[in-house]
């Protein structure tokens, strides 16, 4: 390995993964709604957020 990188030379590529980056957000949710995912998420084993943004991107 070497002591020292020359960064600057370095082929800089596109992140292949930036469209599917995700953000944080803060939303207001009823209990009723979030048990449901949460009920639905234990089965397939999934967090309940994910099941929850799959849902959002099939409309």
């Amino acid at each position: 390995m070497k002591d020292e990188y020359d960064i600057k030379n370095l082929n800089p590529r596109k992140n292949p993964f930036s469209k599917n980056l995700k953000m944080e957000v803060a939303i207001n949710i009823d209990y009723d709604t979030i048990n449901f995912f949460k009920a639905q998420s234990e089965e397939p084993g999934i967090p309940y957020q994910t099941l929850i943004n799959q849902q959002m991107s099939w409309k």
